[in-house]
């Protein structure tokens, strides 16, 4: 633990350092779970939404994308069963006065139950070398069998009793795991209360005649409620979808673990419009579809898995997380929900408005189904960030800090790097930068050694540089260097920008995908 906590810490402080993010209103002491993209960070996040949208409106000629308002009717939250049920379980230390989710803490007991049987699979790797059979082990060993049971049992308890919000059997539960306050080790606790999540806000000029409003907590609603008028104006054809990303809004009590759980936070969210019936084959489709476009990032098969919902909404009949191996752990990213008619019907109730899409074939109308994607744009942003941030030990010995970001999502493509300040270098490399800026964003560095101009290209996470020497003057050829392997080779300014884009262009990442 204390080494994932040591790389969490890293990545913290890296993020600042680089600038990718910063406390909110730092100079104010800040404001908890509530953070600032800066320079670097506002790009990579645009060049991830970017990613997103292209894989999901651009390449579906049958989806979509709107931006619906982050203030919507407040009937809207009643239909939609936030105003009822949108609620977190929460338990309060008594000596500690410190706050908890009561089912992130048994969850969190269960993880390390879970390292428990990684670090047994770990030992016996090392012990069978290339004759371990992984799959036999985990299914035959009996302390890991023993692990694996006690973990799902204890998971499977939690889900019924939530399911049935039975929050005494929660507490009861906390209690017999002897599960204490991870800051102080107090086991005196409360009893588990419910607590509604969403942020209240007032519509109007005067107290009295004011209307109490809500922030968005996700997005998804705002696609719901304007699904007939993009079915009209777009004239789709069931089966259609509806994309957005956007702001939403929840009062997490235990915001915490950095930009995963945040107060403000973003999402990418896709709602695909299907016929009743068909939903099993669409969420198949889904679930692949979403992994491929995971894993076209190069960031490692092994860090994602399927975690397919015990517990599922009253109204849905099936859910899966695509769960990612961040510093702290397997949590989920992305979720792939089956959601049947049950957003569509309630908002035909509670508006009097059909909302039903007429079937030419079929000759009849129906409510449709729907499946979603849902994945936390800020989530997306920590899992790429934190499996790029490594330390590599160089042949000298040395080590170098870089940031392997994939090239299609680096926040600045390319650095111009004069190899000294005089002889005419910077202006021809200034040249080189006027030149490229027009296809990729491009940073021109002339400050210090060109190796400490390298390491620092590298934290920030640049994939490549461009080094002007004596020679350019001569032959019209410049050194660049590739991040990932310090490679350098020399190259004519001429074929920079077909080198950079061969890398960098979106086409030759998303290709993967199919």
């Amino acid at each position: 633990m204390a080494n994932q906590d040591d790389q969490f810490k890293k990545v913290i402080s890296h993020a600042k350092e680089y600038g990718y993010i910063f406390p909110s209103s730092e100079i104010y002491d800040g404001l908890s779970a509530v953070y600032d993209y800066a320079q670097n960070g506002a790009e990579l996040k645009k060049n991830i939404r970017d990613y997103w949208w292209k894989a999901m409106v651009q390449m579906h000629d049958n989806i979509v994308g709107i931006d619906a308002s982050i203030l919507m009717h407040p009937t809207t939250w009643k239909a939609s069963g936030h105003v009822d049920a949108f609620n977190d379980p929460l338990i309060d230390n008594k000596d500690s006065k410190k706050r908890y989710r009561a089912d992130v803490l048994v969850e969190d007991y269960v993880a390390k139950i879970e390292a428990k049987i990684d670090k047994e699979v770990a030992k016996a790797e090392k012990r069978f070398g290339d004759a371990f059979d992984k799959e036999q082990f985990v299914a035959t060993n009996p302390r890991v069998v023993k692990y694996t049971e006690q973990a799902q049992a204890i998971l499977k308890r939690l889900g019924q009793s939530l399911e049935k919000e039975d929050l005494a059997d929660v507490k009861a539960l906390i209690e017999e795991l002897e599960i204490a306050d991870p800051d102080t080790g107090s086991k005196n606790w409360t009893e588990v209360k419910q607590f509604n999540l969403m942020f209240g806000t007032k519509l109007g000029a005067s107290a009295d005649s004011a209307m109490d409003l809500y922030l968005r907590p996700e997005t998804a609603q705002g696609i719901f409620v304007n699904f007939l008028n993009v079915q009209k104006t777009g004239r789709m054809k069931i089966p259609f979808g509806i994309a957005q990303t956007g702001k939403a809004f929840r009062n997490e009590i235990v915001a915490r673990q950095f930009i995963f759980r945040m107060r403000e936070f973003e999402q990418m969210e896709m709602q695909f419009f299907i016929k009743p019936g068909t939903q099993k084959e669409w969420y198949d489709y889904w679930k692949e579809t979403r992994l491929k476009w995971h894993l076209s990032l190069g960031m490692g098969e092994d860090n994602y898995r399927f975690h397919d919902h015990e517990k599922l909404a009253h109204y849905a009949d099936a859910a899966s997380d695509i769960e990612f191996k961040f510093p702290f752990g397997f949590k989920e990213l992305e979720g792939i929900h089956s959601r049947t008619d049950f957003d569509l019907a309630q908002h035909e109730k509670f508006s009097n408005k059909k909302l039903q899409y007429f079937d030419p074939e079929e000759n009849k109308s129906y409510v449709p189904y729907v499946l979603e994607t849902s994945i936390g744009l800020d989530r997306m942003f920590l899992a790429v960030f934190s499996n790029s941030l490594q330390e590599e030990e160089l042949e000298n010995g040395s080590t170098r800090t870089v940031l392997k970001l994939p090239a299609v999502l680096a926040p600045t493509k390319v650095a111009i790097l004069p190899l000294v300040k005089k002889d005419g270098l910077p202006e021809v490399a200034k040249e080189i930068f006027e030149e490229l800026k027009w296809d990729f964003n491009v940073t021109y560095d002339e400050k210090d050694a060109v190796g400490r101009r390298y390491r620092r290209q590298d934290a920030a996470g640049t994939p490549f540089c461009v080094t002007v020497d004596h020679d350019t003057l001569e032959d019209q050829t410049v050194t660049i260097r590739h991040r990932d392997t310090m490679e350098q080779k020399r190259v004519k300014i001429t074929e920079l920008r077909d080198l950079v884009k061969e890398e960098v262009d979106v086409r030759n990442w998303l290709m993967k995908v199919k």
